[in-house]
């Protein structure tokens, strides 16, 4: 028999900072499958080939001149450079850099490259994750293997090979619910399905590596 299947409800930052999240249980015939990627706005996916949109949420563990390092719940360090076009908010007003302290919690969007994330927008006090779906998530264990599991739905049109690379709004909307589902990792690219759903690319933990999201931005399944 197949275990409950949580669904994050997550229509957006906004709706989620009000406080707003809905776990819903479903059921379905599910598959395990895997996601190759390149970059580029419009590229299809099949290998990746440069840096791509993604974020990570944590703690901030140390400040430099030129950004900090974030600690994920999992304890994976995350490199974070700012620019001067870093937007920040708390919670949903805009703030100033100031407002990234050491042990202030963030959720960071922006470009991923190797783990080191060159910060869009830092959003300093995001709402707090999904306690039921965060608790499914696996840390990396150097020498263990990836954890076999699929929750949830896998959607039909999700093959390997295929999809398109996402930037900008689409891309941080996704990886916001995709965190808020499953923090620990690092996002480090976000790939549009051809039904419309995205498939979200979790590196930095055993599980979960592939997030789905569809087109309403609620996270629907997720797998190794």
């Amino acid at each position: 028999m197949l275990s409950p299947k949580f669904i994050l409800s997550r229509q957006s930052t906004r709706f989620l900072a009000a406080g707003v999240v809905t776990i819903v249980i479903g059921a379905g015939t599910f598959g395990i499958v895997s996601a190759a990627s390149s970059s580029g706005s419009t590229a299809a996916a099949t290998a990746r080939s440069g840096p791509a949109a993604g974020g990570s949420i944590g703690s901030v563990s140390s400040l430099s001149t030129s950004g900090f390092t974030l600690s994920t719940p999992t304890g994976e360090q995350v490199t974070i450079k700012e620019a001067s076009s870093t937007k920040y908010e708390n919670g949903t007003t805009a703030t100033s850099k100031s407002a990234v302290t050491n042990g202030a919690t963030v959720l960071v969007l922006g470009t991923d490259n190797n783990t080191t994330i060159t910060a869009t927008e830092v959003i300093v006090g995001p709402p707090k994750p999904n306690s039921t779906t965060a608790a499914q998530v696996v840390a990396f264990n150097r020498g263990t293997g990836d954890k076999s599991k699929t929750v949830g739905q896998v959607p039909a049109s999700y093959k390997q090979g295929t999809g398109t690379i996402q930037s900008g709004p689409t891309a941080n909307k996704a990886t916001e619910a995709a965190l808020l589902a499953y923090p620990g990792g690092v996002v480090d690219r976000v790939v549009k399905l051809s039904n419309g759903d995205y498939e979200v690319h979790n590196i930095g933990v055993n599980w979960p590596h592939h997030i789905f999201v569809n087109n309403d931005f609620k996270v629907i399944g997720a797998n190794d």
